[in-house]
């Protein structure tokens, strides 16, 4: 149900999957969470994810992702913000029909939180703006869920 309109944002959650899908300007964001039991310590209040992020160039443009924003919320109501270059060390180019893929973490105090954000792109031409990344949500598979 993705929308041709080019400033348009959508929003689906494919149920069972985790995975969350947010379009804005021909740029599709995939992001799928992945709780990490191995490297949690519940009884220390600390708590891993994984998130793999794919970014889809559905425009007639290269991009370039220049910088993200992160607002991390965990279940105790406390809010981490991370800005910076790039993701994971890279500012990669994504021509028209291609992708990037990216994995990396983030670890809160609580079983549940949520993470929101966007990215930050350029075109060939200089023009900047931002991307959308969905919400999606950091449960714990034995923590009690959260409503976002």
């Amino acid at each position: 149900m993705r929308s041709d309109f080019q400033n348009s944002a959508e929003t689906d959650q494919a149920g069972s999957t985790g995975l969350y899908c947010q379009t804005t300007r021909s740029i599709r964001i995939e992001v799928e969470p992945l709780y990490l039991a191995d490297q949690s310590d519940p009884d220390q209040g600390y708590y891993v994810w994984a998130y793999t992020v794919l970014i889809c160039n559905e425009g007639r443009e290269a991009i370039q992702l220049r910088g993200r924003h992160w607002q991390i919320s965990d279940g105790h109501g406390q809010v981490h913000e991370v800005e910076g270059t790039g993701v994971v060390g890279e500012q990669p180019v994504i021509l028209p029909g291609e992708t990037y893929e990216y994995t990396s973490g983030t670890p809160l105090a609580s079983p549940s939180g949520i993470m929101v954000g966007t990215y930050r792109m350029e075109t060939r031409h200089g023009e900047k703006f931002d991307v959308a990344v969905p919400p999606f949500p950091l449960d714990c598979p034995h923590a009690e869920r959260m409503i976002h």
